[in-house]
């Protein structure tokens, strides 16, 4: 089980990449899709890690 570290810097990173996937079709990074895609980002990155240790 990792630490909870890596679960924050997934999830960090994933909301990263989610909010800068609606400025690739021209969204402001403070847009309600940013926003949104964010919070999507960030749980994919939790489950990415979750599924990747157990």
């Amino acid at each position: 089980m990792p630490s909870k570290t890596v679960y924050y810097l997934a999830a960090f990173i994933g909301s990263i990449v989610g909010a800068y996937i609606p400025a690739l079709w021209g969204a402001g990074f403070l847009s309600f899709s940013s926003v949104i895609f964010s919070a999507i980002g960030g749980i994919a990155g939790l489950v990415i890690v979750w599924k990747w240790f157990s």
